[in-house]
């Protein structure tokens, strides 16, 4: 049980807001807070995980040579540090000034509605427009960004988890952090984000969340979590690595 609290709080728990923040969020916040037309949030995102893809391969390799923690453990931190000034930043590029919001609740569903407000001549809170000309290709890279973190937390998990249960119980032993991780924790960021948002009219609220579970897991991970990149799982079963000779 309490490698699996490790499993779940040091690793898999930050990666799962990482990872919904990265790509889910974003996405969010281009479209529903700082209006971006919709297609062209689509495009900023799709274009930003097209760029980040292979970033998985090369921070899984990576681990392969440094180690699964260190990776993961650095992907947390730089989300935690850097957010805030990502998604500043991001307010800025879109160009049409959304300082707060104002939420209004469906009467049959209860379901929120956010409606971006922006700061006219006069110093009054006024609807936002759909911003008309957003600095497309640094809100690209700033999504791209998050991406990268995306793929520095999610591309050794695999290998951790696979290396830290032994084999008679390995698939579900890392099935359950994985999945609670993941589903859970990554999942509640949008839910969270937005109850937070329309709680707080704070238009960063939505990040106090993920940038929290990060925050646990990077220092529950950098206690409690092992290296496991040199674990030789193969032994276990009396096997070899693969591309080698069978004794």
């Amino acid at each position: 049980f309490k490698l699996f609290l490790v499993s779940l709080l040091g690793a898999t728990a930050g990666q799962g807001v990482v990872w919904y923040t990265g790509q889910y969020y974003a996405l969010f916040y281009l479209q529903s807070i700082l209006r971006v037309n919709p297609r062209t949030g689509f495009v900023i995102v799709a274009l930003a995980m097209l760029f980040g893809m292979p970033f998985f391969t090369v921070f899984g390799a990576l681990s392969d040579k440094i180690g699964r923690k260190k990776i993961i453990m650095a992907g947390c931190l730089l989300a935690v540090v850097t957010y805030y000034p990502i998604y500043h930043a991001m307010q800025t590029a879109a160009g049409n000034n959304v300082v707060t919001f104002r939420s209004q609740r469906n009467a049959v569903t209860g379901a929120p509605t956010l409606t971006p407000l922006t700061t006219d001549a006069s110093g009054k809170q006024v609807p936002a427009p759909v911003a008309p000309n957003p600095n497309v290709p640094l809100l690209t890279l700033l999504v791209f960004v998050q991406v990268i973190y995306v793929t520095m937390v999610y591309g050794p998990i695999a290998a951790y988890l696979v290396e830290a249960y032994p084999a008679k119980i390995r698939y579900s032993a890392f099935s359950l952090p994985y999945h609670i991780g993941n589903g859970v924790f990554g999942g509640l960021v949008p839910l969270v984000g937005v109850y937070l948002c329309e709680a707080t009219g704070n238009i960063y609220a939505g990040l106090w969340y993920p940038m929290t579970v990060a925050a646990v897991t990077f220092v529950v991970g950098s206690i409690f979590l092992k290296e496991t990149h040199g674990h030789r799982i193969w032994e276990e079963v009396g096997g070899h690595p693969a591309g080698s000779a069978a004794d």
